[in-house]
């Protein structure tokens, strides 16, 4: 049976870092990273980072905190970027955003999207697209009882670039892909591996997104890659998984691709599904278990965190 995974506290990232301060490293990687947080907090340890994410969406999030060492938009940027975003064209480029924002709104993110392409470097596109992002968010949180409060679009997206934490120079040469999580560990080396497990679940990503699946039909332009993503994550930890042991052998896979690291940090959450001890024996059968940390936060989230290092 699988269940929806919980909303973590922020303070899991206070967990991990905890953990990760006891290990000895100098370059990591990060095989699924939906957000950047820990990967940043890496960097102000001097450590080279190394990160991943298969969604587009996670990748340009970690190419705009993780990669990025010095890179801002100017206001410029942000000047091209707003262009005309809410004059109306033809015809939408990408008829996919009428499924989540009303017509005024799908021209906003049609036009800034296209706006987007002509910033200079690929890393001031992505903190472009990352803000653009929290854009849509902003826009999603409203009912149509609290649409009055609303904020025009580009008020919010210069409000949200005003507040942007500068970047972590970490004078490392810090690299994020956008890959199976299993080709980007082959092809990697580092110190270190965190391993955040993707909750098991067994829906197309398209509807285990959610609402969240916006992001990515606005970063590639359309909702037409969703067969073709589903078909090439097939069998991959991360992707659609019918049962316990399918899960397990996925992560098995996965860790046997990370043989020639040293150390492993596996972080998994409980979730009535697959047990901390489920995941510690899988580790086991590849390389010594070190030690088990858990941390309960059933009063947050009805949830418990578990890191397995070996």
């Amino acid at each position: 049976m699988f269940t929806k995974p919980a909303a973590a506290p922020k303070s899991w990232l206070a967990f991990e870092l905890n953990i990760l301060r006891r290990l000895k490293f100098g370059t990591a990687i990060l095989p699924f990273t939906a957000q950047p947080h820990l990967g940043v907090y890496l960097k102000r340890w001097n450590v080279r980072v190394l990160a991943n994410d298969p969604a587009l969406a996670g990748w340009t999030k970690a190419v705009a905190a993780i990669e990025n060492n010095s890179e801002k938009l100017s206001e410029g940027d942000v000047n091209l970027v707003l262009e005309d975003a809410y004059v109306p064209g033809y015809r939408l480029q990408n008829p996919a955003l009428r499924n989540w924002f009303n017509e005024t709104d799908a021209w906003w993110f049609d036009n800034v999207r296209r706006n987007i392409e002509r910033l200079a470097s690929p890393v001031a596109r992505a903190i472009a697209l990352n803000i653009g992002m929290s854009v849509g968010d902003y826009a999603a949180s409203f009912t149509e009882e609290t649409l009055e409060l609303r904020q025009p679009l580009s008020n919010a997206y210069r409000r949200i670039w005003s507040v942007m934490p500068a970047p972590v120079n970490n004078g490392q040469n810090n690299s994020c892909q956008n890959k199976p999580a299993d080709e980007f560990i082959r092809e990697n080396f580092a110190d270190l591996m965190f391993l955040r497990l993707p909750t098991a679940h067994n829906q197309p990503q398209r509807n285990r997104l959610g609402a969240k699946a916006w992001r990515e039909e606005w970063l590639r332009g359309g909702a037409e890659f969703w067969n073709d993503l589903e078909r090439a994550g097939a069998g991959k930890l991360g992707t659609l998984t019918e049962t316990k042991s399918q899960y397990l052998r996925l992560i098995e896979e996965t860790l046997l691709a990370a043989k020639n690291i040293s150390v492993w940090a596996i972080a998994h959450v409980e979730d009535g599904f697959v047990s901390g001890q489920d995941i510690a024996e899988t580790v086991g059968r590849i390389r010594r278990v070190d030690t088990i940390y858990t941390k309960d936060f059933s009063e947050l989230s009805g949830a418990k965190a578990v890191i397995i290092t070996a």
